[in-house]
């Protein structure tokens, strides 16, 4: 049995996968957290959390390195960690960081920390030479506007150290241009009391279809476990509305794909990791989005085990514990899974979701999660305004999309003014 330290969590899907994948492996893991509540607010009522499920719940600033790696170290002789771990991105330098303090398994801190910042990311893969977007780094207002004038309308403004899509807008033009970057402006600071970098990316709008690749890199090499596919509404937001794993694509594009993803793993240097790349297929080939040294979100990860009986979490696990992860294929009796969001577009109190007793009933569901009624609903702007989630397989090929498409037009959620 081994004794990892967790430090923080995604509210989402990735605070009970983790500890689930941490029990399942026979481990034990210890919560290293600024502000336990951040969670409990996410349980439904009556329910105990899975991070209590830890052996310790420890209370430290994890937002301050200073005084947090020296806390970690007179902790280590008396509860023994094996290994560091974290699915917040916000945190993935830190566990990293504390990995290497320790002298335990982990990727090099500053690989993470760049793949983590998107201008970092973008820098260092075009001076690897990979295929990209045109895009600048501006420190301000006046910067960007030259930029974008250099770029060329339409173009996508980043922050470049949210997440969820948070922010990520769409501009035409320069009015659209100023009114994103006061949007981002007035978010000084993050979800975590962390302070945003004050610098944006712009990149040109690239065309195609996007997938992502999910990955396992164990000493120095890189294996695709699969492609999943995204759809993506909410402009000029860019929302992600569901997902298919297998991405339902030619296999020389599938193929392309994983082997871009390889190269960006490789030119980051990042090694120990599970990784989740986002890739646009253009008609001039793949092009790099992002690389995301974590597992994949928005339950993609159980697309993937639904389908292949691979577990990325657990995989994530053994390599924060320097060991090799399973990634052998099994069959499922799935061929394809998919997952598609209900995404509001009003503004008030959830009253109830008419349908959801007919879509829980249907063939072929996996999960069907809804927002309980009193929720508070606005209209969406990142992946982090959802109203809920449906899951369907299909056992004969590539149909679970349609499936889940049909499965959500039968939900009707009522929102009502406060």
């Amino acid at each position: 049995m081994a004794h990892l330290l967790m430090v923080e969590s995604w509210v989402g899907a990735m605070s009970r996968l983790l500890p689930r994948a941490i029990r399942e492996g026979g481990h034990e893991f210890t919560l290293l957290t600024r502000d336990l509540h951040h969670y409990l607010r996410s349980a439904p009522e009556g329910t105990a959390h899975p991070l209590l499920g830890a052996r310790h719940v420890l209370t430290a600033d994890t937002n301050d390195l200073d005084t947090l790696l020296p806390y970690v170290e007179r902790l280590h002789p008396a509860l023994g960690f094996d290994g560091v771990i974290t699915s917040c991105d916000y945190y993935l330098p830190t566990a990293a960081k504390i990995a290497g303090r320790l002298g335990l398994p982990g990727p090099a801190p500053e690989a993470v920390e760049n793949a983590c910042r998107k201008d970092a990311t973008r820098q260092l893969l075009a001076a690897a030479g990979l295929p990209g977007p045109r895009f600048a780094v501006c420190a301000d207002r006046s910067e960007a506007a030259d930029a974008a004038a250099g770029i060329g309308y339409p173009l996508v403004l980043k922050p470049v150290d949210l997440c969820a899509g948070m922010f990520v807008r769409r501009v035409d033009d320069e009015a659209e241009l100023t009114r994103a970057y006061r949007a981002l402006d007035a978010f000084p600071v993050n979800a975590r009391g962390q302070r945003r970098a004050p610098v944006v990316l712009l990149e040109e709008l690239l065309h195609g279809p996007e997938v992502s690749v999910e990955t396992a890199t164990f000493d120095g090499r890189t294996e695709v476990i699969g492609v999943t596919d995204k759809s993506v509404g909410g402009a000029p937001a860019f929302i992600e509305t569901g997902h298919m794993f297998p991405a339902a694509l030619p296999a020389a594009d599938a193929e392309a794909a994983g082997e871009t993803a390889r190269q960006a793993i490789g030119a980051l240097g990042l090694d120990g990791v599970v990784a989740h790349t986002e890739i646009k297929l253009t008609p001039g080939g793949p092009r790099l989005i992002e690389v995301n040294p974590r597992p994949a979100g928005n339950r993609i990860t159980e697309l993937v085990r639904h389908v292949t009986g691979v577990d990325i979490a657990a995989a994530a696990v053994d390599l924060a514990l320097g060991q090799r992860p399973d990634l052998h294929i099994r069959d499922t009796g799935l061929h394809s899974a998919a997952i598609g969001f209900l995404v509001p577009d009003a503004v008030g109190v959830l009253a109830g979701t008419d349908g959801a007793d007919l879509v829980r009933s249907a063939p072929d569901v996996l999960e069907v999660r809804l927002a309980e009624p009193g929720t508070t609903v606005k209209a969406a702007g990142s992946n982090n305004e959802y109203l809920g989630h449906v899951m369907a397989g299909d056992a004969e090929g590539t149909g679970a999309r349609r499936r889940v498409e049909s499965l959500l037009s039968e939900l009707r959620p009522r929102v009502v003014n406060r």
